[in-house]
């Protein structure tokens, strides 16, 4: 009896033995093994964040290169409006045939570029357009102008009674030469330009801002447009800029004297 039980005792010895030395040995191991599982479903996560990152980056649409014109423009340390204040419409009138000149003059400008202290006083037009009217903005159809399509431009009217309206190239051009005047009107909330009498780059006294209340008493403009204008010419004069008497789009920042002095000409 003795005997059976000693055999007895020391089976259950052995197997307790046997239980404690499997979780000394083994229960490590078995949180070793839940730690690698979680650092690799960590590890999972953060790859698929990683990926959809990457899906994301590689699907966006990637932004148009600038063109040959534009990086000139850059290097002369001009401002392009679009990157300045993107909420300032820009159409340029030349890069298409629809102007007085019946032709394309910018092959490969679409951006439309300022010197710094045009596009700061054209920010504080913008701003305070926006703050009369949160529905309008201002539209740009030309700002700097290279002096080779300025001459372009002269060729087109010289000899012929529109010359007054193109700065000749020979006695220096006008301000848009140097990024310092800006063609310009209103759009609405769809984009639609406010109507002003007549359309944009019109060589004609119609397009004149001297005799406004004349041409209204003459049928050939309306109030509502007369005002258009005057709003147009109220914000850009309290931002800086000076008006040109036979053209109503166009606002000079300095004068043409000022100009010569301090800045250097686009060639």
């Amino acid at each position: 009896m003795k005997k059976a039980c000693d055999s007895l005792g020391r089976a259950c010895f052995d197997r307790c033995y046997l239980q404690i030395l499997f979780v000394l040995l083994f229960l490590p191991m078995l949180y070793a093994c839940k730690t690698d599982a979680k650092q690799t479903a960590n590890t999972e996560i953060d790859t698929t964040g990683k990926t959809e990152e990457t899906i994301v980056a590689d699907t966006a649409v990637p932004l148009p290169a600038k063109s040959r014109t534009a990086l000139y423009l850059d290097s002369l340390g001009l401002v392009c409006i679009s990157e300045a204040d993107s909420s300032i419409a820009v159409d340029l009138m030349y890069t298409r045939a629809d102007n007085f000149t019946g032709k394309i003059l910018y092959e490969d400008l679409h951006e439309a570029y300022l010197h710094p202290d045009a596009m700061t006083s054209l920010q504080k037009a913008q701003q305070q357009l926006k703050a009369e009217h949160p529905s309008y903005s201002l539209i740009v159809y030309d700002a700097a102008r290279p002096m080779s399509v300025q001459r372009t431009m002269w060729n087109a009217v010289k000899g012929t009674p529109k010359y007054i309206y193109v700065s000749n190239p020979a006695h220096g051009g006008g301000l848009h030469n140097y990024g310092l005047a800006v063609d310009v009107s209103i759009v609405d909330e769809q984009g639609k330009p406010l109507p002003m009498g007549t359309p944009i780059d019109y060589l004609g006294k119609e397009a004149h801002i001297t005799a406004e209340e004349q041409l209204v008493a003459q049928g050939k403009l309306t109030e509502a447009e007369r005002q258009n204008r005057l709003l147009l010419r109220r914000v850009m004069k309290n931002a800086g800029f000076r008006p040109l008497p036979t053209e109503w789009w166009h606002f000079n920042r300095y004068s043409r004297q000022t100009a010569r002095q301090r800045f250097p000409i686009i060639p």
